[in-house]
């Protein structure tokens, strides 16, 4: 929803210096403003991905010890 937010004034913005309405300082202000919020959004979702690959990482060694730990007492078992 921010991101449709952010879309949609920005897009304003662009219209509204396209169309001769904004000074040089205005445009030079909304690049810079839209730079750096996509820099935010970009570093929001890869520490978000990266804590999903940690998590997942996580969960898949826990299966991997419960497995092994499965795996020896059926081989205990059966000797």
């Amino acid at each position: 929803m921010k991101k449709l937010l952010f879309v949609a004034v920005l897009g304003l913005g662009l219209s509204f210096a396209a169309c001769g309405g904004a000074n040089s300082d205005a445009a030079a202000s909304a690049d810079s403003l839209a730079n750096a919020t996509t820099e935010t959004i970009d570093s929001t979702a890869n520490a978000a991905v990266d804590s999903v690959n940690a998590t997942a990482d996580s969960a898949k060694a826990s299966v991997d010890t419960a497995a092994a730990a499965v795996k020896d007492a059926a081989d205990a078992a059966t000797k």
